[in-house]
Parts: C-alpha cells; sequence; structure tokens
C-alpha cells in the first residue's frame, strides 16, 4: 500500500457507512476502504464476512476497465491495496436506480401475484429508490423531474450499463442491479458506485447463485467467498 494512501486512512474517514470507509484527497478524488460487511434488511441479517470485500474489489476493478472500453464510465481509479481503491470524488444524489432483467426480490415482495419468481421480463425494467434508512423507498419517476433529476438521461445510462454488463457477464444471466449515477463534468453520467456481486443478482444457466442472495439464503461466510472466487474465475476466463 502507498506511503500516502497509510498517511490518510490513519485519519478518520470524512465518510463512514456499513459497506466502506472514504476519504477525500482533494475536490475531484477520494480514497476507499471496503469493509468486508454484507448486509440485509429484508432478512434481518448484517455480519462481516472477511475475503469478501478483496472480492468485491476484484470484480469491480476488473468491470471497471472493461466497461470504460464500451463507453460505460465508473470512478474506479486505480487500486491501492487489498480493500482500498482511488476514485473520483463526485457528489450523488440521494437515489438508487434499479435494473432488472428478471423478476425476483422486491418485484416479488411488493407486487405478490403480477410475476413469477425469476420470469423473463419482455424488456428491462428501469426503477429508482430514494436511499433512507431503513430501507429504500420506490419513488415516482414525477418527484424525481420535481428535484431537477433528467430521469430519461438516467434511464438512458442505466439500460446502456445493463446491455454491457450482460454481454460482458455471459454465459452468467445477469438478474437484476443496482447503481448510484452522478454527473461528470467531461463523461456526461458516470456510475457512482460499486459494481460487484454485492449489489446484483446473478446465476448460472442452470440456477446456480453467484451473489449476495446467498447470504440472504444463510449460506456461509466460507461457502459466500468460495462461491465468489469462482465467479472471478468464470468471468476472467482465468
Amino acid at each position: 500500500m502507498h506511503s500516502d494512501v497509510m498517511d490518510l486512512m490513519s485519519k478518520a474517514p470524512d465518510v463512514s457507512g456499513r459497506s466502506k470507509n472514504v476519504w477525500l484527497v482533494d475536490e475531484d478524488t477520494c480514497l476507499v476502504e471496503l469493509i468486508p460487511s454484507l448486509s440485509s434488511f429484508t432478512y434481518d441479517r448484517n455480519e462481516l464476512i472477511d475475503g469478501t470485500g478483496e472480492l468485491r474489489l476484484d470484480f469491480y476493478e476488473h468491470v471497471s476497465g472493461l466497461l470504460a472500453a464500451e463507453g460505460v464510465h465508473t470512478v474506479f481509479r486505480e487500486r491501492t491495496g487489498p480493500l482500498t481503491y482511488l476514485a473520483d470524488y463526485r457528489p450523488s444524489t440521494p437515489f438508487e436506480v434499479i435494473v432488472k432483467n428478471r423478476a425476483t426480490g422486491s418485484t416479488i415482495r411488493k407486487y405478490p401475484g403480477l410475476f413469477t419468481e425469476g420470469q423473463v421480463l419482455d424488456r428491462p425494467v428501469v426503477k429508482f429508490d430514494y436511499r433512507t434508512d431503513p430501507e429504500d423507498q420506490p419513488i415516482g419517476e414525477d418527484y424525481l423531474r420535481l428535484l431537477g433529476l433528467d430521469v430519461d438521461a438516467y434511464r438512458a445510462a442505466a439500460q446502456h450499463c445493463n446491455t454491457v454488463l450482460r454481454a460482458l457477464l455471459e454465459p452468467l444471466e445477469l438478474w437484476d442491479f443496482c447503481l448510484i449515477i452522478a454527473p461528470d463534468a467531461e463523461r456526461g453520467l458516470v456510475i457512482n458506485s460499486e459494481i460487484s456481486p454485492d449489489c446484483m443478482r446473478l446465476r448460472s444457466a442452470a440456477g446456480e447463485c453467484y451473489d449476495k442472495d446467498l447470504f440472504r439464503q444463510g449460506v456461509s461466510g466460507d461457502e459466500i467467498v468460495k462461491r465468489w472466487t469462482e465467479l472471478m474465475r468464470l468471468i476472467t476466463r482465468g
């Protein structure tokens, strides 16, 4: 780890959350440390699981470069350690964008009877949530427009990311994922959140799970690390 990174981390983080700590380097740059935590509000489960943070960052580092080559830019800059990386600092709105390729999770819980678990959706569904504790809440797009959000641009950015990610992750199937999107003066809209198995649902054609649903299902930490290690082998063709 770079000595300047260690110096920065000797201070209290500027922002601290359940999954990461953030130190501001300057007005455009931040240092991020991932916390090896997994949590599920729905299943009332929160745990620290050694090894998951490194694997989340392995995934994020790998896909960020591939996404950028296809015009989908993230704030990721450079990995500085097993759990740390430098990123563009971009303040973002408190809204999350979710893309659904299959009916699962909140789609089944909140709209019972309309869809079946795992049902392929004829076209990807994009929805917005207001990020608030203890549970994010769906928010109507007209509210977002009143607040000045360019809903159509955010929707297009999420759909573009979905198209590229699905192709990159084949033959695994991307069921859904969530993003935080932020404006960038040079690149338009950028992905301002981690992209990893912690924030998506990813399945093999046979239905094997490679995402945080393992945690939601009560699988052991060792098994999650094993499965996410296998995931990295699959997506890097290693």
